[in-house]
């Protein structure tokens, strides 16, 4: 198969463009052909997701919602629609350059998670995130450097919407130095459920639901759901995969326990053994995956940007943490009940948060040797000294706008700012600075001058003058 080629095909002023552009020709594969049609349905979900949900809202939902300023909310999300739809376009030209046809007959249904404002902008925050995963993914299988220049240059604008969503999630704008790859399979286990009504040559993997019912923290224990279990989960393993690390924390999942010093994207398997998955597409292992991956949120860094887009409105704040025997507060008539409060026709389940230093044994224990009879070897002992002693652990309470206190979108549970439970802040381990030292003489320098015996005294300053400033010290 030949095809034409405009070197800025992507670009898409040059689209618009009558002026003659210079060609070149070569043999396309038939993986780079099948990379540009799934990105393309990729844009074409994003664009109608925006459209949809920019459509549905009024400015009262998105103030409702928390933010100061529903137009520069609108706006954002409009800027990110006509992006989405420029690539769909781009891509599309492209797919027709090379003498093939893009997919055209998907259908896209958002009805589940265009319920408010709040829901709309948490699966806005996956929705760029699964698109940055999805090009970076996509990338292994095309070997036409015009061809990967041109959906890198797609990349970067997604990886700045996903900043922008991350702000408008009360998230760290750029929580982590690297992102993470997916591939179509499982890219399609996070963004199938919507699509519809068309063949994309492609097998998709089990999609993943977190169970819990509250805001995922360090310490959080999670619980899943996928039909891929069907029904035991015996023996399986959660892979939680960070950005920038060689390979996921392999932990047995009755003991999947969101690990300290998180934040940000956090992606996770169900795996039927304990060998940890490769952060690289290409040499990841598939056959040992049982559901997943899912996009799981940690947001344990507010940042000053996000409380300027935000007001005091929205979900009511997360109360302090009590102290051991603090009686619980009185609900408020109509307010939902505390979490396991049992309200006479439902108990919800709760979220289990353990401290840090409980959480780091068990992923430890995880691969930790085991002794001559098979149990676990005993962890070290020591004296840990009361500087370094872990802050104690924070038990968030969501009260979110869901009825359940917690939004979920594709297994990815999302709190609103007010239920991220702020970290302490750190002592300042030294206090003010202290003051500088008196400034030494220099030794070369000459030294004053010593008043002559029999010169007048100075004049004594007027009544009422401010005295002269004493010397400094010797």
């Amino acid at each position: 198969m030949r095809y034409t080629l405009a070197l800025l095909t992507l670009t898409t002023g040059l689209l618009a463009n009558a002026a003659p552009l210079r060609f070149y020709g070569r043999a396309v594969t038939e993986s780079e052909i099948l990379v540009f049609q799934f990105a393309d349905v990729l844009e074409q979900l994003e664009t109608a997701f925006y459209e949809q949900g920019i459509a549905k809202f009024q400015d009262a939902d998105f103030t409702n919602a928390g933010f100061a300023s529903s137009q520069l909310v609108q706006q954002q999300l409009l800027t990110i629609e006509k992006d989405e739809r420029a690539h769909s376009v781009a891509l599309q030209a492209a797919l027709r350059s090379f003498g093939a046809e893009p997919v055209t007959t998907c259908t896209f249904n958002f009805d589940a998670v265009l319920t408010d404002v709040a829901t709309m902008a948490a699966v806005a925050r996956i929705v760029e995130n699964v698109g940055v995963s999805a090009y970076m993914g996509g990338a292994t299988l095309i070997t036409d450097p015009v061809l990967l220049t041109s959906a890198a240059s797609i990349l970067t604008v997604e990886a700045r919407h996903q900043t922008m969503l991350n702000v408008l999630n009360a998230g760290t704008a750029i929580p982590a130095a690297f992102d993470i790859p997916l591939t179509p399979s499982e890219i399609l286990a996070l963004a199938g459920p919507f699509i519809s009504g068309c063949d994309l040559g492609i097998p998709a993997n089990q999609p993943l639901a977190v169970t819990n019912t509250g805001a995922l923290a360090p310490g959080t224990s999670l619980t899943f759901d996928s039909p891929g279990f069907n029904g035991n989960t015996e023996g399986m393993f959660c892979q939680m995969m960070l950005g920038g690390a060689a390979e996921s924390i392999p932990l047995p999942i009755d003991a999947c326990v969101v690990p300290a010093e998180i934040n940000g994207p956090v992606a996770i398997w169900v795996t039927s053994d304990g060998q940890p998955l490769v952060n690289n597409v290409r040499d990841r292992a598939t056959t040992q995956v049982v559901a997943g991956p899912l996009f799981a949120f940690v947001d344990t860094k507010q940042e000053l940007i996000s409380q300027v887009l935000r007001t005091t409105g929205g979900a009511p704040p997360a109360p302090a943490p009590e102290a051991p025997g603090t009686p619980a507060p009185e609900t408020a008539p109509g307010a939902p009940a505390p979490e396991g409060q049992d309200t006479g026709e439902s108990t919800v389940i709760t979220t289990q948060t353990i401290s840090t230093d409980a959480a780091s044994s068990i992923i430890e224990g995880a691969s930790a040797p085991t002794g001559t009879d098979g149990s676990a070897a005993p962890a070290p002992t020591g004296n840990v000294p009361a500087s370094d002693a872990p802050a104690p652990p924070t038990t968030p309470t969501p009260k979110g706008p869901s009825a359940d206190g917690r939004i979920e979108v594709l297994g990815m549970s999302e709190m609103p700012l007010s239920d991220v439970p702020t970290p302490p802040a750190a002592p300042d381990a030294g206090g003010a600075p202290p003051a500088a030292p008196p400034a030494t003489p220099d030794a070369g320098a000459a030294p004053p001058a010593t008043p002559d015996a029999g010169a007048t005294p100075p004049a004594a300053p007027p009544a009422g003058a401010p005295a002269a400033p004493a010397a400094p010290p010797a």
